[in-house]
């Protein structure tokens, strides 16, 4: 029966082409000259060593007397925050943590604390008058990445203290990324306020609920704020920087990135236009399937690292001279065995090791696939020519590159290739941005990590992306993401925040953490 209707079946679609047979799809060949990815020299031996940072010499004493004596009071507030679920991407609980943030700011005594509305979801902003010579900004996400309950060892929003390798943990979604970290910064405020009356800073606090979509309305919350907050000395994202091992790392800047699909539909160049039709057709009709991966093809070199696209490496800003001091440091302690390991991986592009792998990655654009689907994906068979599939790619860019100019440029390609009728739609997309080591915020965390532990690695770009441009390019405003404290599991389930290090750990408690954005906060006041 299955092969008589078969037949029948491609019977009747020789009959229908008959009558109206379309134009055969253009043949496109892709004749594009494989370049070279840039190679950027690093022309100079010297290593900048944030040893050479002398260590923050204050002491408040009375301040840290107080978070030793609340610091249960301190654990519950993070518990507070991390058991109000807040997962923008599906709008559970949004509002109600902006609401919550907004009512923390209040508590603390800030002077204004109001609920920013968006196209999307509400930003919070928060403003602390010090009557303090210098201001910090303070960015914040109160959002959050959606959970699947049944792969967690405890319930994501009920924020349990468990048990981890590395000592007493809270287990939560949002536990390191970011509530965790924040919530204790402003446990180091509430701490200051209690014991000195006041900060010795004015504060500026922007948080925003859409981070993890990508943070396409965060720049409507700085509009409103703009000029006032180009007058601050600089910006700090809370956040847990050290590793199991207790070392610290600093990120100076972040790459930019562009977002966006790729979609191929039947249409005037052959497929079926509206829906999918039987599988025995494919012998006759085009394949939107196909012409998406033939399309994809065209963008990279054989081995897909290399990209194709006229002008796709143009625009990157070389390694300054001070970006290159930073490099040959991170060098120092770069371990191409350890960091292959971290991602099950064998060997990076090409067998680059070291230092070289380093400048690879924060100086050349990437361009990744990160999904692609079409058709029918589920159990046993179902023969079928699919009328549409899609792609989900991503870009990260160097510090000099246009996200517009750089998706441009993949239009420009895929319409000389024949394949104009591939839509590009972008999601999200900001450019890199960058911090001088040698602006007073940064020395001043320098100066503070250097009183609790190591010197910390400095890395001058980590290679993922976030809308830090907004301070640095939009502001012109140095700014650091910064903290002790450990956590992990960011993304995915059991993510954690150590609250109580094993002893002998080089890990920073809960209290600590807050110590040190106590001295944070004087040192920048000085």
């Amino acid at each position: 029966m299955f092969h008589r209707l078969t037949m029948f079946i491609v019977f009747a679609s020789l009959v229908a082409c008959a009558q109206e047979a379309p134009p055969p799809a253009a043949k496109v060949a892709n004749t594009a000259i494989a370049p070279e990815r840039p190679k950027y020299e690093i022309t100079t031996e010297a290593v900048f060593s944030a040893a050479d940072v002398p260590a923050y010499a204050g002491s408040h004493d009375a301040v840290y007397d107080y978070i030793d004596q609340h610091i249960e009071f301190h654990v519950a507030e993070l518990q507070r925050w991390l058991q109000q679920p807040s997962v923008s991407a599906q709008n559970i609980g949004v509002r109600d943590m902006a609401e919550l943030v907004r009512q923390d700011f209040v508590d603390l005594g800030f002077q204004e604390a109001e609920l920013v509305e968006t196209d999307g979801h509400p930003g919070v902003w928060g403003y602390y008058d010090a009557g303090a010579d210098k201001t910090l900004a303070v960015y914040m996400m109160y959002d959050v990445q959606p959970v699947d309950p049944e792969d967690w060892l405890s319930p994501p929003f009920e924020a349990n203290i468990v048990q981890h390798k590395a000592g007493k943990a809270i287990m939560a979604r949002g536990a390191t990324n970011q509530k965790g970290p924040q919530r204790a910064f402003l446990n180091a405020l509430q701490s200051i306020i209690a014991t000195e009356g006041k900060l010795p800073v004015n504060l500026m606090i922007t948080a925003e609920g859409e981070e993890e979509l990508g943070s396409p309305n965060y720049p409507q919350i700085v509009d409103q704020y703009e000029e006032r907050l180009k007058t601050a000395d600089g910006v700090l994202f809370p956040m847990s920087g050290q590793n199991l091992a207790g070392r610290t790392t600093l990120m100076l800047g972040v790459k930019g990135i562009v977002y966006f699909e790729a979609q191929a539909t039947g249409g005037d160049w052959g497929g079926p236009r509206s829906a999918e039709i039987h599988g025995s057709n494919k012998v006759i009709v085009d394949s939107p399937v196909w012409r998406l991966v033939k399309a994809l093809s065209t963008l990279v070199s054989e081995d897909g690292n290399t990209v194709l696209v006229p002008g796709f490496y143009d625009d990157v800003r070389p390694p300054t001279e001070e970006e290159q001091t930073l490099i040959n440091g991170l060098a120092t302690s770069w371990n191409d065995e350890l960091r292959l390991g971290l991602y099950d991986v064998d060997h990076w592009i090409d067998g680059m090791t070291g230092r070289d792998a380093i400048v690879e990655a924060i100086y050349t654009p990437s361009l990744n696939i990160d999904g692609i689907w079409g058709g029918y994906t589920g159990p046993g068979t179902k023969t079928i020519l699919p009328h549409t599939a899609t792609a989900k790619i991503d870009t990260r860019m160097p510090y000099g590159q246009d996200p517009d100019k750089q998706l441009a440029k993949i239009r420009a390609h895929l319409d000389a290739q024949g394949y104009n009728d591939i839509e590009l739609r972008m999601l999200g997309g900001y450019p890199a941005a960058q911090t001088s080591v040698d602006t007073d915020l940064v020395q001043s965390v320098i100066q503070v990590a250097n009183k609790y532990g190591e010197p910390p690695t400095v890395n001058p770009r980590i290679f993922g992306s976030a809308p830090f441009y907004q301070f640095t390019e939009r502001l012109g405003l140095p700014m650091l993401p910064a903290g002790l404290g450990h956590g992990g599991g960011a993304h995915a389930p059991n993510e954690y925040f150590i609250i109580e290090p094993n002893e002998g750990s080089d890990i920073a408690g809960l209290a600590e953490i807050e110590k040190a954005y106590v001295d944070v906060i004087y040192a920048l006041s000085e």
